[in-house]
């Protein structure tokens, strides 16, 4: 079922399977900031609906296995499931700040630069905080880093 918001600046229907971000468009516009919102309150809806799925396998299989190896193998399975489980935790953190950054105007902004991050990039990477030139001098900086310490 498409995900749907009525904009009642101009009384339309925008849906994510029928809105296409343009950069003819002010940026940032009423339009634009209702499709990221939905973007990001499906994907908030999608990791919740993963993570209880996560939780009840993990409550639903406590069995313990009475051979050696048959243990080891769900012990590592539990571990994967309680690293998959932290990693959505802190993915819903990152849509509720960006849900939170839409709400008080700042979306769509490079925390660093105050530029305009880019549609493309935030099509891609909704949470994105930072503009693509930011992002590679952050990771040149942390290579560079990282290599001083071997």
């Amino acid at each position: 079922m498409p995900v749907k918001k009525v904009n009642k600046s101009k009384n339309k229907i925008i849906s994510l399977e029928s809105y296409k971000l343009s950069d003819k468009d002010p940026f940032m516009c009423k339009d634009q900031l209702a499709y990221f919102k939905l973007k990001l309150e499906k994907w908030r809806s999608e990791v919740v609906s993963d993570s209880e799925k996560t939780r009840e396998n993990l409550q639903n299989n406590n069995t313990p296995e009475a051979d050696v190896a048959d243990r080891a193998s769900t012990e590592t399975e539990r571990a994967l499931e309680l690293r998959t489980r932290d990693r959505q935790r802190k993915l819903l953190a990152k849509i509720n700040a960006a849900l939170a950054r839409i709400k008080d105007g700042s979306y769509g902004y490079c925390i660093e630069t105050g530029e305009p991050i880019g549609l493309k990039r935030l099509d891609a990477r909704p949470i994105a905080l930072l503009s693509i030139q930011a992002q590679e001098r952050h990771e040149k900086h942390e290579r560079s880093h990282r290599d001083d310490s071997l």
